[in-house]
């Protein structure tokens, strides 16, 4: 199972995560697979230059024990260092990380967060990068971290992205790799790159999600009390910030009333004349607020609230899709399958509770 497309990506697959790619590949963890390996292991890579923001994204996604919480085994946290010694970051106070690139060896997905890019990578970076990426370690950058996994050759034919002010550098210096300036981050299955510094968060709330499924990356999200996803790329951001959201604005209570009535009929003219607007106007804000279209929004959302159905409840899939507002089972496994990449009948095997209240999955 993977995500793909452009909502927080690209279109044609999930509008709310990255651009199709091989669909052999896979960014998600079978613990059922991997029943001897214990639990996954996350390794992040510090290096002189480091972003603390990133890192710390990193850190509070993975690094966290939220075993007790979530009732899940969650992930083992290791930090690298790229070097001897303290690691001094971009700020200016220093890190010390308990291991060396070695420790790379053992990790099952890594880390690479931004680092200056005025500096070539060492050697023995990027080989160990090369080394984790051809024994099937997953490989992950944040903002600028992906010209170190360009520079270990680990991009060339491949869709990325990074930072909206460096993706021409990027496609100057690495010519083989298929930038994406627009997105929030790109999920090619073994490696996957994000945008800006918050984008970060999307990624890696994204592999959560891959990993645990929509209900635990939801509860992680609310934990952080930011959004579990949000729709469209980083183009939005560019030019002009999302609006806030007044609770008093007929618009937002339209969004909110929206995530209540998902199992209606919801024409945008309705939506508009809720909002005390034309369609045409109702049509531009919602756009400047999200970054896609209301139909591109409301059928994430429904599909969102198909996954949370198929792991919290033994409802049948038809009932499901008829909650969901997706009509019949055929038009939900379409969609579903188009989206997350999988049947609603395997993601439900996958992510529901075995039988002493434990997911199935890493």
């Amino acid at each position: 199972m993977r995500a793909s497309a452009k909502a927080w990506v690209s279109d044609g697959c999930m509008p709310t995560s990255s651009p199709c790619s091989a669909p052999l590949r896979s960014g998600r963890i079978d613990l059922m697979q991997k029943k001897t390996a214990g639990r996954h292991t996350v390794a992040a890579i510090v290096a002189n230059g480091l972003s603390p923001f990133e890192f710390a994204v990193a850190c509070e996604v993975f690094g966290i024990d939220r075993s007790a919480d979530l009732g899940v085994p969650w992930y083992r946290f290791l930090v690298c260092s790229a070097g001897p010694g303290p690691v001094i970051t971009a700020t200016g106070f220093s890190i010390t990380a308990p291991h060396d690139l070695k420790a790379l060896r053992r990790a099952d997905t890594i880390v690479v967060p931004v680092s200056g890019r005025s500096k070539d990578p060492s050697e023995e970076l990027l080989s160990e990068l090369r080394r984790a990426h051809s024994r099937g370690a997953r490989l992950l950058s944040v903002c600028t971290g992906a010209f170190t996994l360009a520079a270990a050759g680990l991009l060339d034919g491949r869709r990325a992205t990074t930072h909206w002010k460096h993706t021409e550098e990027l496609a100057r210096r690495f010519p083989e790799v298929k930038v994406d300036p627009d997105v929030l981050y790109v999920d090619e299955g073994d490696i996957m790159t994000s945008a800006g510094t918050a984008a970060g968060i999307d990624l890696c709330l994204h592999v959560v999600r891959l990993d645990y499924g929509a209900e635990i990356a939801n509860r992680v999200a609310r934990s952080m009390v930011v959004a579990p996803h949000r729709d469209g790329g980083q183009a939005q951001f560019v030019h002009a910030p999302v609006p806030d959201l007044d609770a008093g604005d007929p618009f937002a209570a339209t969004m909110v009333w929206v995530q209540a009535h998902l199992d209606e009929p919801l024409a945008v003219s309705e939506l508009a004349r809720r909002s005390a607007m034309s369609p045409r106007t109702f049509a531009r804000r919602f756009r400047a607020t999200t970054g896609t279209t209301p139909h591109h929004w409301m059928l994430r959302q429904r599909v969102l609230l198909a996954q949370r159905l198929l792991e919290t409840t033994t409802m049948p899939i038809d009932l499901v899709a008829s909650r969901c507002g997706l009509g019949t089972a055929t038009n939900l496994r379409q969609h579903f399958q188009r989206i997350v990449r999988t049947s609603p009948q395997a993601y439900r095997r996958t992510f529901q509770p075995s039988g002493d209240g434990r997911k199935v999955k890493l």
